[in-house]
C-alpha cells in the first residue's frame, strides 16, 4: 500500500512537470542549462532564507516569519536572474548562433524555462520529504491524522510547480513592458498562495479544500494571464486543440 501511495502521490505532482520538460526542453541543451541555472538561482534563494531563519533566534519557532521572507527571496532571484540573462542576451545569441534553439529570438520561452526551473526545484523540495515518509513504516490516519495529507501535499506541490511556470512568463513580460501591476501581481498571488499553506497545519485536516480551491483559482487565473501575455487567444487555442485532433 506504500508503494501506491509513493508512486501515485509522485506521479501526480511531477508527472505534468515532467510531460512538459521532455516536450518542450529536454530536445533543447540551450534550455537545459537555463533550466539548471534558474534551478540554481531558486536554491540560492531557499539558502538566504535559511540563513535568515537560522540568524533571527527569536522567530525560528514562527512558519510565518520564515515563509514570508522565503517567498521574498525567491522574488528577488527571479529579479535577479531576468537581469541576468537581460544583460547577457546579446552575448548568449551570438554564443548559440550554431544551435538550433530559439530560447533568446522568442523571450516568453526564456520566461518559461526559468519559470519552470523555479518550479521543479520548488516542487521537489516541497514533497520529497513527504514520499519518503510515505513508503512507511507507519501509516496516517490511526491517531486522528488526516488521512489525505500525501495527495493532498501531491496536489499542492502540482499547484506550485505550474504556479511558478505562469509566474515566470508574467514577471519577465511585466520587466520587459513595463506593466509593473503584472510584476506585483507575482509578488501578491505568491503570497497569497504561500501564506494558504499555513492554514494545512491545522491537524485534523478540515482546513484543506481552504488551501487548495483557492490555490488552483489563482493558478487559472496565472495561466490565462501568461498567456495572454504571451501572445495566446481563445481563437488559436481552439484552432491548435482542433487542429491536434485532427
Amino acid at each position: 500500500m506504500t508503494a501506491y501511495t509513493f508512486f501515485g502521490c509522485a506521479l501526480t505532482a511531477y508527472g505534468t512537470p515532467l510531460a512538459l520538460f521532455l516536450l518542450t526542453i529536454s530536445s533543447d541543451p540551450v534550455k537545459i542549462i537555463i533550466l539548471i541555472l534558474s534551478a540554481f538561482f531558486w536554491l540560492l534563494s531557499l539558502l538566504l532564507s535559511a540563513i535568515l531563519w537560522t540568524a533571527v533566534v527569536p522567530l525560528k519557532e514562527e512558519l510565518a516569519f520564515g515563509l514570508v521572507f522565503s517567498v521574498l527571496f525567491q522574488e528577488l532571484f527571479r529579479f535577479l536572474i531576468y537581469l541576468l540573462l537581460d544583460k547577457a542576451d546579446t552575448y548568449l545569441k551570438k554564443l548559440t548562433e550554431t544551435e538550433e534553439t530559439q530560447i533568446f529570438a522568442n523571450k516568453h520561452i526564456l520566461a518559461y524555462v526559468v519559470g519552470l526551473g523555479f518550479g521543479l526545484m520548488s516542487g521537489a523540495f516541497s514533497l520529497v520529504n513527504v514520499l519518503a515518509a510515505s513508503l512507511g513504516p507507519g501509516t496516517l490516519g490511526f491517531n486522528g491524522e488526516p488521512h489525505n495529507f500525501f495527495i493532498v501535499s501531491a496536489v499542492m506541490t502540482l499547484c506550485m510547480v505550474l504556479l511558478h511556470t505562469s509566474w515566470g512568463v508574467i514577471f519577465f513580460s511585466s520587466l520587459d513592458t513595463g506593466t509593473y501591476w503584472q510584476t506585483g501581481f507575482v509578488v501578491v498571488s505568491h503570497m497569497f498562495v504561500s501564506c494558504l499553506s499555513l492554514l494545512n497545519s491545522h491537524q485534523s485536516g478540515s482546513l484543506y479544500p481552504a488551501t487548495i480551491l483557492p490555490s488552483y483559482l489563482v493558478l487559472v487565473v496565472s495561466i490565462s494571464l501568461a498567456g495572454k501575455v504571451a501572445g495566446g487567444s481563445v481563437t488559436g487555442l481552439k484552432v491548435a486543440v482542433v487542429g491536434g485532433a485532427g
